[in-house]
């Protein structure tokens, strides 16, 4: 059992992450003084990670998994062995900046409401501009698509100071998540169901259907390499997005909207996959048709963990909806940044 000396954990998990923690970790070590501990949770590396953080940087606390099940399922196992008010998911090719700890740490320390909160995600190889991994924070138009501010489908913004504020999302971005660890325990955690991709999207969405926050503090800065574990329009990557965008959907949507939302969302889907069939990419299409096999084999599963996860909702709160449809704004009215999009306006925390 790792015993934290303070509130936080920053938990780190990685599979042979050595060439990032050489880059990353020691600003993150060098930060932690008197502030949060780092624990590193090695996801069965076949290199020498292991030895190498515990030979180079001897504050941070080790845990090490025998076998590598998937990213949701190496914290499932590593956070049941942390003690602390508060974890940090903080993935391996992430950079922090100086004082980025103390903004997220203020905000969620001084309302109890506030179960999640994600600073400002840049990208670390232009550090003037959004990354896709939660960027401004992440949002649900009515359709049921995800998108961050600073980043809509494929198109990036700079960062122009124009996030820097404090305010309520739908879901804040896995790679720099900070929650309560009881609340994170009390929802069950990252769904390992959902292997890789929206684990901490569905995990935001329960906790918001019992009642509570998720935040965004754009006074904190990180960066994120991307793509560093699966590559950004892979076939593996549109595998889980279009799979698990649709188990999210079953898991917590309310059945008054779910009985035509989620047709709706196949159709969608179907159409979606057009732009590759005129490129010959039937890789991506194959993924696709995949995926919603696959969604469909894991309904009986999804609808028992629905079934559960309502025993828990209660003032089910709708901040961080977009009550318009993002595909309509950005591909036929050609709005192409979040802050041109009509009747947005996130609430400020």
């Amino acid at each position: 059992m790792v015993h934290c000396s303070t509130d936080t954990a920053v938990v780190i998990l990685s599979y042979n992450g050595k060439d990032l923690h050489r880059e990353f970790l020691p600003l993150i070590v060098e930060e932690a003084l008197n502030q949060y501990d780092v624990v590193l949770i090695d996801n069965a590396s076949t290199d020498d990670t292991y030895a190498y953080v515990k030979e180079n940087f001897p504050t941070v606390q080790l845990i090490q998994h025998k076998i590598n099940n998937g990213f949701a399922q190496g914290y499932h196992d590593g956070l049941k062995q942390i003690e602390a008010t508060y974890y940090v998911l903080l993935s391996a090719d992430f950079e922090v900046s100086k004082g980025w700890f103390t903004p997220l740490h203020t905000s969620i320390s001084s309302n109890a409401q506030i179960a999640a909160i994600q600073p400002k995600i840049l990208y670390q190889k232009d550090k003037t501009q959004f990354e896709y991994a939660g960027a401004g924070g992440g949002f649900m138009d009515k359709w049921g698509y995800m998108f961050c501010r600073g980043r809509l489908f494929d198109t990036l913004e700079k960062d122009r100071n124009q996030y820097n504020d404090a305010i309520e999302v739908f879901w804040a971005g896995g790679g720099c998540f900070f929650v309560r660890a009881e609340l994170y325990h009390q929802f069950g955690g990252l769904d390992l169901g959902f292997y890789a991709h929206m684990e901490e999207i569905d995990l935001c969405w329960r906790m918001k259907n019992a009642g509570y926050k998720i935040a965004y503090n754009g006074a904190s800065t990180v960066y994120h390499v991307g793509g560093s574990v699966i590559s950004y329009g892979s076939p593996i990557k549109l595998f889980y997005n279009y799979r698990n965008s649709l188990s999210l959907l079953l898991k917590n949507e309310k059945a008054s909207r779910l009985w035509w939302l989620l047709p709706w969302r196949l159709v969608l889907d179907g159409i979606s996959s057009a732009p590759h069939l005129l490129k010959g990419d039937f890789k991506s299409i194959w993924a696709i048709i995949k995926a919603h096999f696959s969604f469909y084999s894991k309904v009986p599963s999804l609808l028992k963990k629905r079934r559960a996860n309502k025993k828990l909702w209660q003032n089910r709160n709708a901040e961080g909806i977009y009550n318009q449809s993002i595909i309509q704004q950005y591909f036929i009215k050609k709005v192409k940044t979040a802050d041109q999009l009509p009747d947005f306006e996130p609430v400020k925390l």
